[in-house]
Order: structure tokens, then sequence, then C-alpha cells
């Protein structure tokens, strides 16, 4: 091994260990700098037409567009969050004083059976329906309890939400305001011919872009159409249920219908006909049809990724990286389509 070989190897060593040591730094606001990084990624074309309206100063410009993220997106996010706090608390209490059984729904549902029903349940094991109440009785109870203890988390820890929080606002300014120079020296270091480098940075954003936009227009879409049909047909916490619908609406297909299919089973099955076939109606042509038009349009079109893949990577990211993985998975799959579709491409050099 030459000297200068030696010195290459030491100083690329170095710059992991660095580069790994500064990720260990950061990890604990990993969440603020990732959503400050998607919002900066999102507002940046907005960003540029406010600047060329403020005359080039990139500071006012910075100030500006982040008054108008706190509009539209931070102080209503903070709003629905107050209000579904005091929600769930509510239904937790309803829960806790019995005034909302879900164990006494399950025995309503169950003695509704057609008789060939039950004469099967009984030939495969399962008419133990008291065993099995109690067992669901007992499954909500403690899915109540964690959700209290998560609440008093949440409340214990607001200094950390707030730091966090704060450190969110505070980089998406800066973003905002030098995302473009960063961005130029980001690609200026890749060691990769520049197509390339432009070919992956407009992929990635691309990416990013359509699936936070896409997915949080289906999230709020079927959320807020789910929660109304609740409040009409008078189910208690439509509100939480409403942000249920909307948070599983991020798997494709099935997310939303894991809600309002078991509420509308159970109305057909006590005999309440018109309030089930509504709800069914409404989940099938209006809930359903929300996520069948705009995630193809929002997503997988901007994306052009098939949709099994904008699925199956939605799922592998929220299991793997939280709720930001909805995000995530999605941009590591186009990622990785891209990459290998410039390895297929031979006219292309790898490095430059």
């Amino acid at each position: 091994m030459t000297k200068a070989e030696l010195h290459e190897k030491t100083f690329l060593l170095l710059l992991v260990l660095v580069t790994l040591a500064f990720g260990c730094v950061l990890w604990q606001f990993s969440g603020a700098v990732f959503w400050a990084a998607v919002l900066a990624l999102l507002f940046a074309p907005l960003q540029q037409r406010v600047l060329l309206r403020c005359g080039a100063r990139a500071t006012l410009a910075a100030l500006i567009t982040m008054g108008i993220v706190t509009l539209i997106v931070i102080l209503p996010l903070i709003l629905a969050g107050l209000a579904l706090i005091q929600e769930g608390a509510l239904v937790v209490q309803k829960i806790r004083s019995g005034s909302m059984d879900f164990g006494a729904y399950f025995q309503q549902a169950m003695d509704a059976l057609p008789q060939w029903l039950v004469h099967w349940m009984t030939r495969f094991g399962l008419d133990d329906l008291p065993a099995f109440q109690a067992k669901l009785t007992e499954t909500v109870r403690a899915g109540s309890q964690a959700i209290t203890a998560q609440v008093v988390h949440l409340t214990q820890n607001t200094l950390d939400f707030v730091i966090g929080f704060g450190v969110m606002l505070y980089l998406l300014f800066f973003l905002l305001r030098d995302g473009a120079a960063l961005t130029a020296r980001i690609k200026q270091a890749i060691p990769l011919a520049p197509a390339q480098k432009d070919h992956l940075f407009i992929k990635f954003s691309t990416v990013v872009r359509a699936t936070v936009k896409g997915n949080l227009v289906v999230a709020a879409s079927q959320g807020t159409l789910g929660g109304l049909m609740f409040w009409f047909l008078g189910i208690q916490g439509a509100l939480l249920w409403g942000v249920v619908m909307a948070v599983l609406s991020l798997l494709p297909a099935i997310g939303a219908a894991l809600i309002w299919a078991p509420v509308a089973l159970y109305f057909l099955l006590t005999g309440m006909l018109w309030q089930g076939v509504t709800l069914i109606l409404f989940g099938v042509l209006v809930i359903g049809l929300v996520d069948n038009l705009l995630r193809p349009l929002l997503v997988g079109k901007e994306t052009q990724m098939p949709d099994y893949l904008v699925l199956l990577s939605t799922v592998g990211g929220i299991a793997l990286f939280g709720l930001t993985g909805f995000v995530i998975g999605p941009a590591i799959a186009a990622m990785f389509i891209a990459v290998w579709t410039l390895l297929a491409k031979p006219e292309q050099p790898l490095a430059g």
C-alpha cells in the first residue's frame, strides 16, 4: 500500500466515523430534523416565489414562508391534536365507567347471528362466546389503559416535545433560507456523474413531495368523511374514530375499512339495517372512492411506482420507522429503482 493510498483510506475511515458520531449527536432530534427537511422540501417552490417578490431578500422570504407554513399546517395540526386528546380522554373515561362496553356490543352482535352460523362456530370449537367476550373486554380495557399511559407520558414529556418542536421550526427557517445552497454543496460532494446526481435528486424530491402531499390529502379526506358519517349515525367518539381512520388510511386500500366495516357489520347484526347499509354504501362508494381515485393520481402517478410497490414500501416503512415510515419507505423504494435503473444503462458511467 502506497502512502497516498493509506492517506485516502484513513481519510475515508475518518469521514465515516465523524459522520456516524454526528448522526448520534442529532439522533435525539431525528424526528424534528426529518420533518423540518420534509417541510422545507415541500415548501421550497413557495419559498422561491416569495423570494422573487421580496427582491432576493432570503431572510425575509423565509420568514414569510414560515408564517404561511404555520398558518396552513402547524396551527391546524396543533388544534386537531388538542381536540383529539380531549376526545380520547372522554372515550377512555366512558370505557372505564362502563357506559361504552365493547363486550356488551359484541354479545349483542353474537345474539343476532343466525342458527346455521352458530352451528358452524360450534362445529369448529368457536362457541365459547363468554370466554371470547371476556377476552375482548379485557383487551379493550388494556388498550384504554395503554392510551391513558401514552397521554400521561406525553403530558410528562411536554418539555421534550416543545424543545423538539422548537428545533424543527428553527431548522426549517434555515433550510428554507439556505436550502438551495446546501443542496448544491451536497450534490457537489457526491462522487457521481452530474447527470446521475440530478436524476437521483429529482427522483428523491418528487417521491417525497408526492408521498407526503398525496397520503396526507387522502388521509385527511377519508378521516373527515368517516368522522362525519360516524357523527351522523350517532357513534360515540366520532372525532377519535375519524383520526384513527385517517392514520390507518396510510395503508392503501384497506386502511379506513378496518374501522368502518366492523361497525357496519355490528349495525346489520343488531337489526339497525339502515345505519349498516348507509355506512357500507358510504364506505365503499365515497371513502373507498377517495382512496381509489386520489392515491393513484397523487402518489402512484408522480412516483411512477406500481400500486403494489407503494403498498409494500409504505407498510414496511411504517413497521421499521413508525409513522414517518410512510414517507421513508416509498422514498427508499424509489431510490432503489432509480439506482438500479442507472446501473442498467452502461452508456452512463457510475462515477464522475
